[in-house]
């Protein structure tokens, strides 16, 4: 494991993986808890690979009260055409727009190519995603799991 920037960043089968972050079981999406009652939502590094090359992405738009579980916006991508959910229940309070305008960011750099911030409405939902200790293994359970389903090459 190394530190990068006040990140803890480990090589997780092949990946670069923050663990000081938390993350979504049901999506391929990272969480930042940030000052405030904010979180900041990003696409992770093996959901930008299994995506294939982002060709288009859209986002809702500020202000929009979103629910954990329902669309945040959508993707569009070589492997993967459909609907980004969020991980997280309150109102967008920003959207990456170099990112809307160059989807491929996501791809060079998962973790600095945030997608939403969201001021959030149910604090306790932060409980839900795979953070601390556990995170080094979820991840690398998503990798091999992918691997058996043919979603990535070995």
């Amino acid at each position: 494991m190394s530190t990068e920037h006040g990140q803890q960043l480990a090589d997780i089968s092949g990946y670069r993986v923050r663990l000081d972050l938390a993350y979504f079981r049901e999506a391929d999406l990272w969480v930042e808890t940030l000052a405030g009652g904010r979180a900041r939502v990003g696409l992770d590094p093996l959901g930008a690979e299994t995506s294939g090359t982002l060709a288009q992405l859209a986002l809702v738009a500020v202000g929009t009260a979103v629910t954990r579980g329902q669309p945040l916006g959508s993707l569009e991508a070589e492997k993967f055409v459909g609907p980004l959910v969020t991980p997280l229940s309150g109102s967008v309070v920003a959207t990456n727009e170099a990112v809307v305008a160059r989807p491929s960011l996501v791809e060079q750099d998962p973790y600095g190519s945030w997608l939403v911030e969201i001021e959030l409405a149910r604090v306790e939902e932060l409980d839900e995603l795979v953070s601390g200790e556990t995170v080094a293994g979820y991840f690398a359970d998503r990798v091999e799991r992918y691997r058996r389903e043919g979603v990535l090459a070995e």
